[in-house]
């Protein structure tokens, strides 16, 4: 997940059974209905986060997930958590920053053409992104299901 909005996809998809959100519709709206039980804390970590505040098996509020993975930081104070997400230039910032370096004397096509190699060049590039988190989903094989349904 990209730093930022990233955490949108496991708030919009992920905890809502990738089904459509209805405005104004909490997350612990959906996690209250059975068979889909809430995220929760857990890890070694925890007594780091939050003042020690923050107890294993709370359950997580979409406020803390936007503080923790769109912005880095602690979940329940908003303390800066280790180094910022580092800032990339978009394609849109690279291509103004080098059109701005080209030589002022070059004629029109001249320069015409160097913005098209510019731009040819740097939609090559891919974009950089900082990474907040990762989104692991394990899966049994279905011959597994199959088996647990049959016995």
């Amino acid at each position: 997940m990209t730093a930022g909005a990233g955490y949108r996809y496991l708030l919009n998809s992920v905890a809502v059974g990738d089904a459509v959100r209805e405005p104004g519709r909490g997350l612990v709206d959906y996690y209250t209905v059975e068979g889909c039980p809430p995220g929760r804390w857990l890890g070694s970590g925890l007594p780091g986060l939050g003042s020690g505040q923050l107890q294993a098996g709370a359950v997580v509020t979409e406020e803390q997930v936007a503080r923790l993975l769109g912005h880095g930081r602690d979940p329940l104070t908003g303390d800066p958590l280790g180094r910022a997400y580092p800032q990339y230039r978009t394609r849109a910032e690279r291509i103004a920053g080098r059109v701005a370096r080209l030589d002022t004397n070059l004629d029109d096509d001249a320069r015409a053409a160097a913005v098209a190699r510019i731009t040819a060049e740097e939609w090559k590039r891919r974009s950089r992104r900082a990474v907040a988190g990762f989104d692991l989903t394990f899966s049994v094989p279905k011959s597994v299901s199959v088996l647990w349904a049959l016995t």
